[in-house]
């Protein structure tokens, strides 16, 4: 997925180029912007995923001095966090000023959320996550015009990062199910995320179709169902967490997602750790935020797993008081 993801600027971007991206990204990809990009005189703006659209706009065509953008680029939902970016919004942008947009569309995956009937130019995927869906493979998708395509196929036939046939056969016979699979995964994502949010030892819940997500009529608009990821927030720090994942009998603790069986891990710790404090505050990312990749499990097991988890977990600290 990240191979993906860096042939999609590297072939399409040039020294003195500017990017726009939403400040919720995945921690690799924000990486490959500051820490890579920039070496080659690309620079670079973050915007809030909820920023508004002037507010957007004046980050692409600025009256400062940076350059316009060449490229956007950005997550929707975005990975923990599950932000949304308005992607009707950013489609009228693009027709506009003419930038590349280019949209990271792994968690929702192309039967919830299609970008490119927004106007996006490319759509990416880590075909590890739910393409395959049950970890068998590594892979990644880009989806685009031939204009875009072509060099991107250049940059990756000489660079490298190309898919093993056995590989590209394996997820080929996977997308056959991948309908049936996302309408189960989102199922029983709402349906664990709704339980959850009625216990009171569970700060908080994030699920995109939830009434009491910020952005829930954007959801609406732009996705078909809500996704496999649920966040929830733990208080209590790194020993709750121990307590809840040591508790936890059916879903795995791993820090790959999109699998058919239930994956936790702590995005703090994990996906997220080479960010600063600062970065991880700027996206909510706390010691106590838990992802869950939903599965395909029976929904009933699943909860009375995640349920008991809370309470043992919540038990543990209130003997450490």
């Amino acid at each position: 997925g990240m191979a993906a993801v860096f042939a999609s600027m590297a072939a399409l971007l040039k020294s003195g180029d500017h990017i726009v991206a939403c400040r919720a990204l995945f921690g690799s990809a924000h990486q490959i912007i500051t820490q890579i990009l920039s070496k080659w005189g690309i620079t670079y703006t973050y915007v809030d995923a909820t920023a508004t659209e002037a507010e957007w706009e004046a980050a692409i065509q600025p009256n400062t001095g940076t350059p316009a953008a060449r490229m956007v680029y950005l997550e929707t939902p975005s990975n923990p966090g599950l932000e949304l970016v308005d992607l009707d919004m950013l489609g009228r942008l693009k027709q506009k000023y003419g930038f590349i947009l280019n949209v990271d569309n792994c968690f929702a995956t192309p039967i919830l959320q299609t970008p490119i009937h927004f106007g996006a130019d490319l759509s990416i995927h880590s075909a590890t996550k739910f393409m395959d869906g049950q970890g068998r493979v590594l892979g990644g998708i880009v989806v685009g015009s031939a204009e875009y395509i072509q060099p991107i196929r250049f940059f990756s036939r000489h660079t490298g990062p190309s898919m093993s046939p056995f590989n590209a056969w394996v997820l080929s016979k996977s997308l056959e199910t991948l309908d049936l699979r996302m309408e189960r995964h989102c199922s029983n994502a709402l349906k664990l995320a709704e339980a959850l949010e009625q216990h009171p030892d569970v700060e908080s819940v994030k699920y995109p179709f939830l009434s009491s997500h910020p952005q829930y009529a954007l959801a609406k608009r732009q996705m078909s169902a809500g996704g496999a990821i649920v966040t929830l927030e733990l208080e209590g720090g790194f020993e709750r967490i121990k307590a809840f994942f040591d508790a936890l009998q059916i879903a795995s603790l791993s820090s790959n997602l999109g699998d058919s069986r239930t994956i936790v891990t702590n995005p703090f710790t994990t996906t997220h750790s080479k960010l600063n404090p600062g970065e991880k505050a700027a996206l909510g990312i706390t010691e106590g935020l838990i992802r869950v990749s939903v599965g395909l499990e029976a929904i009933e097991d699943l909860i009375e797993d995640f349920t008991q988890a809370v309470e043992v977990s919540a038990d543990v600290l209130k003997e450490k008081v």
